[in-house]
């Protein structure tokens, strides 16, 4: 009998560990993108932002990456 035991172990081992091994793999974090036009000082907006998507309870590093970016002020920043 321990002979049978141990076969159905094994058995019911191989046939969950597909099923364990698949639930274990990560989804890619999603990226928000942001862009805006001034100075990268003083931004209210993406301290907003930021808050606003903390409480929808998306946590920067956890669950949800941000790409800032900021645009200098030029004469003209869309030549013809």
């Amino acid at each position: 009998m321990r002979r049978r035991d141990f076969i159905k172990v094994i058995a019911g081992w191989a046939a969950a560990w597909p099923l364990a091994a698949r639930a274990q793999q990560p989804g890619k974090t999603p990226r928000v993108g942001y862009i805006r036009a001034g100075t990268p000082h003083n931004d209210p907006f993406r301290e907003e932002f930021v808050r606003g998507m903390h409480d929808l309870g998306y946590v920067e590093g956890r669950n949800i990456a941000y790409e800032f970016r900021i645009m200098a002020m030029m004469s003209n920043p869309y030549p013809r």
